[in-house]
């Protein structure tokens, strides 16, 4: 068995943007709405759009940066779940991120699937509107098991993203979402 969300991110916002995270029933499961022109990325994912709990936060650990780090915070215990780290430089041919655990040591790689399909995107005009796939992996990118999924779709006005979360993946739930929310978000820019 798995979970699974859909992350969707309407293209078309005037000031930053606004994430829906639906679960696998179509119900309201969190709403993080990203404030635009901010050097230093916190978002903050709640329980609905009232905001009036805070369910997890994603704070980058610096002002823009090629290999940005990015800490995932559980709001309910203040406690760190993990981070995650883009690749910058890998980055430029396929979408690459390392998922850290709470001590910052390396537990896997998110990495987008298809190469071919990755340089497509960068070099093609409109090839950014073939879906993108990615796989969490334990330990090396191209070696470790699979322990968690992700899936663009094509759709011109949101930016949609399903997270598929085996009930056997050893990591917590918020840190494997919040490496989704982070492509939709940081990737996903990219597309638009």
């Amino acid at each position: 068995m798995s979970t699974e969300y859909t992350i969707r991110r309407k293209v078309l916002t005037l000031f930053g943007a606004k994430f829906h995270i639906y679960n696998a029933q179509g119900e309201l499961a969190g709403f993080s709405q990203q404030k635009a022109f901010k050097l230093k990325e916190d978002i903050r994912i709640y329980a609905d759009e009232s905001k009036s709990r805070e369910l997890m936060r994603i704070a980058a650990r610096s002002i823009i940066d090629w290999g940005a780090a990015y800490d995932v915070i559980d709001s309910a215990t203040n406690a760190k779940v993990g981070a995650l780290r883009r690749k910058g430089w890998s980055s430029m041919v396929r979408d690459s991120w390392s998922v850290l655990g709470p001590a910052d040591q390396e537990l896997g790689q998110i990495q987008e699937d298809s190469v071919t399909l990755a340089l497509a995107r960068r070099l093609l005009p409109f090839a950014n509107l073939i879906p993108q796939s990615y796989s969490l992996r334990q330990g090396a990118a191209d070696s470790g098991p699979a322990i968690a999924e992700y899936h663009t779709h094509f759709n011109p006005f949101i930016h949609k993203l399903t997270v598929i979360i085996p009930d056997e993946c050893p990591l917590s739930p918020y840190l494997v979402l919040a490496g989704g929310i982070l492509l939709a978000a940081v990737e996903g820019r990219q597309q638009d």
